[in-house]
């Protein structure tokens, strides 16, 4: 607990030093307390997507992954109903399930074949002596959310209001079906560099236009905020058209996740190398399938973008300080068949390259943060506002996390001085 405070009295002294619409102190990019806190505070309390009901949609299929260092799963029981749980055995501790999807009836440790059912009980643990209480050691449950066919969890006891998030987005994703689809590919990739800088990357497009020429095709690079306004899209005449096809189009956000429809470039109907659907039978099928990209994000970890054609996820879980795994899926019709519908290269070109593209950046970027020479430099307002609105919600966890916990009371030798000391401090 000592230590614990003094870190997070040291963390308080680092977020007082930054300057306002500045990036952060070095240490939040690369310290292993920082990077600890962050797990526990920050991924440990938040919504987090991690998928699609398709995945789960049978009754014994599971969706698994690990969130940090907390394997998680996700478990359509045999009565349809989706559970959550750490996907720890209360035994000794074992990873149950492997990250990926499956199904299972029941699951069983690999290690000692404890064997828990659907609802996280535990049912049987073979030479546990007679008064051994099963009862008291089934698997411990996590929150499971839903949204117009999108997967969400929180790992804390008292997770964050959900309502509003879902009531504002729900009617914006139902047009696309996503119950009614399948996931045509996926890809992992692994970027040398803290979760932040791979979140900051993924809130701004300041540097698309030099280095993503693939999603410059039909992106407006140059649209600003929650893609309020561009010069290379016409966005409130957009809106409006979308808004009379009754397709919500309007930017909602609340202080942890933003949706809005928008335009894409002239001429464009989806997010591809030509800039025209690639996926012959359409998750929306509204005007042609011409309808933008409906895109929404969720801090700390998250976006995605639904098109007519396909729906694209872009998840970061955080490994190490300057470890991060990038996460994404796509998703087509269910009815839509590879080969004659539509072609996964063409279908995950785009979106590939730039997460590529990405992960050198982010990787050059951590490089420099780790430099001696490193000073928080100051965020373009006009092309990094949602960068500045990601930084910004993060030290307002941060400082409220803080707060919290300083309030109690502090061991004597915190007041005096003994505390861990930060990297790049």
């Amino acid at each position: 607990m000592l230590d614990q405070q003094a870190t997070f009295a040291q963390i308080g002294d680092l977020l007082e030093r930054r300057r306002p619409g500045h990036s952060l102190p070095g240490a939040f990019y690369n310290d292993p307390a920082i990077f600890d806190f962050d797990l526990r505070e920050i991924f440990g309390r938040s919504w987090l997507m991690v998928g699609f009901e398709v995945e789960v949609a049978a009754p014994g299929s599971y969706l698994a992954l690990t969130i940090g260092r907390s394997p998680i799963v996700v478990w359509r029981g045999m009565d349809g109903v989706l559970r959550g749980f750490f996907n720890s055995c209360r035994h000794r501790g074992a990873q149950i399930l492997p990250d990926g999807c499956g199904t299972a009836e029941r699951m069983m440790c690999p290690y000692h074949q404890w064997m828990y059912d659907d609802h996280g009980a535990l049912r049987g643990a073979g030479r546990m002596p007679r008064d051994f209480d099963k009862s008291e050691h089934g698997l411990k449950p996590i929150h499971v959310r839903t949204v117009a066919g999108t997967l969400y969890v929180c790992l804390a006891d008292d997770a964050p209001d959900f309502t509003a998030f879902h009531d504002k987005v729900a009617p914006m994703l139902a047009p696309h079906d996503m119950l009614n689809a399948k996931v045509a590919a996926q890809a992992t990739l692994v970027e040398r560099g803290n979760w932040k800088l791979v979140m900051e990357n993924a809130r701004e497009c300041y540097h698309c236009s030099a280095r993503h020429p693939e999603l410059s095709v039909s992106f407006p690079t140059d649209a600003r905020g929650n893609f309020l306004s561009s010069e290379r899209v016409n966005i409130q005449n957009f809106q409006e058209r979308m808004e009379a096809l009754g397709l919500p189009s309007a930017p909602v956000e609340g202080a942890w996740w933003q949706a809005s429809r928008f335009a894409l470039r002239e001429g464009n109907a989806s997010i591809t190398l030509d800039g025209q659907p690639c996926v012959r039978k359409p998750m929306c099928a509204i005007n042609g399938g011409d309808v933008g990209s409906m895109r929404w994000a969720l801090e700390p970890h998250s976006f995605c973008h639904a098109l007519g054609d396909f729906t694209f996820m872009f998840i970061a879980l955080p490994v190490a300080p300057e470890e991060t795994i990038v996460l994404a899926k796509w998703l087509v019709h269910k009815d839509a068949v590879e080969g004659v519908d539509y072609t996964v290269d063409d279908l995950v070109n785009v979106w590939n390259e730039t997460n590529l593209q990405d992960r050198d950046l982010v990787e050059t970027n951590q490089r420099g943060v780790n430099s001696l020479g490193y000073q928080p430099g100051p965020y373009s307002e006009i092309s990094e506002s949602l960068a500045i609105r990601f930084v910004d919600w993060y030290a307002a966890q941060v400082k409220a996390q803080i707060a919290a916990q300083l309030a109690s009371p502090i061991p004597h030798a915190l007041v005096t001085g003994q505390r861990p000391i930060l990297a790049a401090e």
